[in-house]
């Protein structure tokens, strides 16, 4: 297979990269050459995609498959997109569960209405970037693109900080703020099943919008802390304790706690979506344990979370340590 990756330095385009060459496929990638490395064997196209002309790198090449993970303006990705009609049979576009338009029910589908977008917008939040780049690719491609509408993604080379601050807190021991219950189901993927099941399915041809993220439950917020105590060998004593006096303190779900949206709030949806589509297509997810481990072994060779490539600075995630030193003092533990 001859894979063209549309960036391929960052989260989740150099886990794809990694896989495919695992698997030896030839692959190119298409960037502005600034971020991060590629693989031993990879072949790099320079280019901006955002600049006129900035496409002009591709206009001799030919691939099985092209892999965009963008999430600017739409209008890259249908600029990319006309750019590859004729050099390329199928079209991957990594899109994301935000596109879905509120309220969103808990288990929602692929069915569900996406926030107005338009395919050649040139800003927008992240949710209305993520559809309007789904009608680009499907504006262009039609059945030839598969939209993979991924969830929360962990594993190594993080470059939010999600996992990472969980594990870097109980790296240094002590008591640890474990915001319950306990048996709180996560939704998740790890970045390596997510590049896996992209590859397969786009060498395959599937079309279409799928939610490529692991069933509710796949882990709960207990199993995912007790393996961060056991990946970092810490004397940490997690401190479990009930939503509503974190939530009367101010501390925000997922930001202030990351990856913990307890149930009731308005935004549990993003753990409770519909995935027995991807199932279905062959979605398989490792255990927690094995996310948990190597992101904690990959943490520990890079010394900590990558600047995100070709993106912003984003505010830091995690709870600042006398907010958490203040609610273990006055809060009763479970």
């Amino acid at each position: 297979m001859r894979l063209l990756m549309l960036g391929g330095t960052g989260f989740v385009g150099g886990a794809i990269v990694r896989e495919a060459v695992r698997r030896g496929w030839s692959v190119t990638v298409f960037n502005r050459g600034v971020h991060g490395e590629v693989p031993a064997g990879v072949r790099r196209l320079r280019g901006d995609r955002t600049a006129p002309d900035g496409l002009s790198a591709l206009a001799s090449g030919e691939w099985d498959l092209a892999v965009d993970t963008w999430d600017g303006a739409p209008r890259a990705v249908r600029d990319a997109a006309r750019a590859l009609t004729g050099a390329v049979p199928h079209y991957v576009y990594v899109s994301s569960g935000s596109v879905y338009a509120e309220p969103v029910p808990s288990g929602v589908g692929e069915e569900a209405s996406t926030v107005e977008a338009e395919a050649d917008a040139v800003d927008g939040g992240y949710p209305q970037n993520k559809a309007g780049g789904e009608r680009a690719a499907v504006e262009v491609f039609g059945d030839r693109a598969l939209l993979a509408r991924a969830g929360l993604i962990l594993g190594p080379g993080e470059d939010i900080g999600r996992l990472p601050w969980w594990l870097h807190r109980i790296a240094r021991g002590g008591e640890v703020l474990a915001p319950g219950p306990r048996d709180l189901p996560l939704q998740y993927i790890d970045v390596r099943d997510l590049a896996s099941w992209l590859l397969d399915r786009g060498s395959d041809g599937v079309a279409g919008a799928y939610n490529v993220v692991g069933r509710t439950g796949h882990a709960t917020m207990g199993e995912l802390l007790d393996a961060a105590v056991a990946a970092t060998g810490s004397d940490a004593t997690l401190r479990w304790t009930d939503p509503e006096p974190i939530l009367a303190a101010g501390v925000e779900p997922w930001n202030d706690l990351p990856l913990w949206i307890p149930r009731g709030h308005p935004y549990r949806w993003l753990q409770e979506r519909g995935v027995e589509r991807a199932y279905a297509a062959g979605l398989v997810c490792r255990p927690v344990t094995e996310t948990v481990d190597d992101t904690w072994r990959w943490l520990r060779e890079v010394g900590g979370v990558p600047a995100r490539a070709g993106r912003p600075a984003r505010a830091a995630v995690g709870l600042d340590p006398r907010r958490e030193a203040a609610l273990l003092a006055t809060t009763p533990s479970r």
